[in-house]
């Protein structure tokens, strides 16, 4: 699974959770809300706004131009490649390219990978994942794509993709392997190098959806071996927008569509079109955010003011993101110690308290006699946000038994506190008792 561990695992101090909530003005603003639907989009900090509104205010023109504004946006886009790249652990910044949403560039590759199949033709998907990492996959079956399933065990294992389940499936026919580095709806997360190394011993590629991990961990893309890797910018505290990494010589290889007089290389052959410039400046400064957040880690970690400008980017993100997830397994602890307290809530997912780093903070849970849909509103009626449903993850609902109405999902991020855990608890209590 995403390795969470570093040379700051053991921190000196608190994770800075004050000093982090006064970064987001959205938590002040809105001082009485609980933001537990971070899944559906994380807030940003305040210098992510001023990085956006910066854009549009002194160079909202096209790129490519001679003029001042056009090239200021050329030095902004090259500038938010490196700081992804640094954020992936990725081997340059050619290797990402950016776009309107995860989706849309697992579409783009799908379409790409289904015209590469000829003695190849078989897809891995599990049902597991968001519906977005499969049924782009399902649609190349009108081109001869034969699908295989990957099944999660679901049971007490916490309903988990196990890469020995992976092994009977791969044979010289498989040309790619479809999977998340972390469950959506359940938070779970997969040994993604595993998979990786076992889908390059048969000569298939391996394609990520690191939306759900990417703000709970590291990522590094070297480490993981994988082919590609998309994730939507608006999960990592920026705005609405996604980005793709993907191996040069993979990528390279696909009749990507482009316009004639666009290169055919990464990362022009994947950004057909114009995006959205602006929240591209919001996911550099998204970056920023966090590698001055492992700066910090480091200078607590080993003393003094200057160990954290030793870093590197990649180093200072890496510790950044390890923290993060330390700092989330105690609130995956509270987020457990919480619904155990509450009678008829089942929770789905990963459990034991001494697996905590197989999990996210992503409570997936049902409440015995009501609906998810009444559940989340009833919280909602609290100043509560969560989702209800099937999370984008219908199958995997449908082998937990949870359709058609699906769970009630709380998903936290580095921002969220035990204290707002406690008030979660309490309306969940509270909900329950309301009756229909």
């Amino acid at each position: 699974m995403p390795e969470h561990a570093s040379g700051l695992s053991s921190v000196a101090r608190p994770f800075p959770i004050d000093d982090v909530r006064r970064r987001f003005p959205s938590l002040a603003r809105d001082a009485g809300f609980l933001f537990f639907d971070n899944a559906a989009g994380a807030q940003i900090p305040a210098t992510v706004l001023e990085a956006v509104t910066d854009h549009l205010l002194a160079r909202n023109v096209q790129r490519g131009g001679p003029y001042r504004h056009s090239r200021e946006v050329d030095a902004a886009i090259a500038r938010a490649r490196e700081s992804v790249a640094a954020f992936v652990n990725a081997r340059s910044a050619d290797e990402i390219a950016f776009g309107l949403n995860a989706t849309s560039f697992i579409r783009a590759i799908s379409l790409a990978v289904g015209q590469t199949l000829d003695s190849r033709p078989e897809i891995v998907v599990s049902d597991l994942d968001h519906e977005a990492n499969v049924a782009t996959w399902l649609a190349l079956q009108r081109v001869g794509a034969r699908i295989v399933w990957w099944h999660a065990r679901v049971g007490d294992d916490g309903a988990r993709l196990h890469a020995a389940d992976l092994e009977p499936l791969l044979t010289t026919r498989t040309r790619l392997v479809a999977c998340t580095m972390a469950s959506n709806a359940t938070g779970s997360l997969v040994d993604v190098a595993d998979v990786a190394r076992r889908a390059h011993a048969v000569g298939a590629e391996v394609f990520l959806d690191a939306v759900h991990y990417a703000p709970h961990g590291p990522i590094d893309v070297q480490a993981l071996d994988c082919d590609y890797l998309v994730c939507s910018g608006y999960k990592v505290f920026a705005p609405h927008m996604g980005f793709a990494c993907c191996r040069r010589e993979a990528i390279n290889r696909l009749p990507t569509f482009r316009e004639d007089f666009i290169p055919d290389v990464t990362p022009d052959k994947l950004e057909a079109g114009t995006y959205a410039y602006e929240n591209v400046a919001g996911m550099n400064a998204a970056v920023a955010y966090l590698e001055a957040l492992g700066r910090g880690a480091a200078d607590a970690v080993r003393g003094g003011e200057r160990a954290g400008l030793e870093m590197s980017r990649a180093e200072a993100l890496r510790a950044a993101m390890s923290a993060i997830a330390e700092y989330e397994r105690g609130l995956s602890t509270s987020l457990l110690d919480e619904a155990a307290g509450i009678p008829g809530v089942t929770v789905h997912g990963v459990t034991a308290r001494d697996r905590l780093h197989e999990r996210v903070p992503t409570l997936c849970f049902s409440v015995a006699g009501r609906e998810a849909s009444a559940i989340a509103s009833a919280l909602a009626a609290r100043d509560v946000g969560v989702r209800s449903g099937h999370m984008y993850s219908p199958r995997l609902m449908a082998r937990l038994g949870l359709l058609p109405h699906g769970a009630v999902r709380a998903s936290l991020v580095h921002y969220n506190t035990a204290g707002e855990i406690a008030r979660f608890g309490a309306a969940l209590r509270e909900a329950i008792d309301v009756r229909q």
